[in-house]
């Protein structure tokens, strides 16, 4: 044979024996392929649960600062009303769907996971624009917006960039 005598020629299979091999993406028994990570599309599931993570923890950051009679007040997100807990759930619903995958279980093939996170970041943005636009009468004083709204709303456009990554790396 050929290959025993030159070490460079290697065997090779028919074309018909490869299509027993599912393509990713393609359903098996044990649940559906990953496709392969590679390059910078390989980066949508860090940005989405590390822009989760910190989507849920700006809740309880400062969203407001204002002073009255010598006493300077920070209001968190939380306490804003019922916009700052929504943000902090939806933080928490995007954790909850990347380690879900990463465990092993997958939202069902009818309800694309990408665009599940794509929404959620969208709620949050709307709902973090919401309360940079309109401060809540209830934390008056408040002379200004403080670093953790913006901390808030790059977190919730970071949801939605990391669902759009993971957008491309389902194609």
């Amino acid at each position: 044979m050929l290959t025993d005598r030159y070490p460079i020629l290697q065997a090779v299979e028919p074309p018909g024996q490869l299509a027993d091999v599912p393509e990713p993406g393609a359903p098996t028994p044990t649940g559906y392929l990953r496709p392969a990570a590679g390059g910078i599309w390989a980066a949508g599931e860090r940005v989405t649960w590390i822009s989760g993570l910190v989507l849920t923890l700006s809740a309880f950051m400062g969203w407001y600062t204002g002073s009255g009679d010598g006493v300077t007040l920070a209001v968190t997100g939380w306490h804003t009303g019922l916009v700052g807990k929504i943000v902090f759930f939806v933080g928490l619903a995007v954790l909850a769907i990347v380690a879900l995958r990463e465990s092993g279980v997958e939202l069902p093939p009818t309800v694309p996971e990408s665009l599940v996170i794509v929404a959620l970041g969208a709620v949050a943005t709307i709902l973090v624009l919401v309360r940079v636009i309109d401060i809540p009468e209830s934390v008056l004083p408040a002379d200004g917006r403080w670093f953790g709204i913006w901390i808030s709303l790059v977190a919730a456009l970071g949801v939605i960039a990391g669902g759009v990554l993971r957008v491309a790396e389902e194609l």
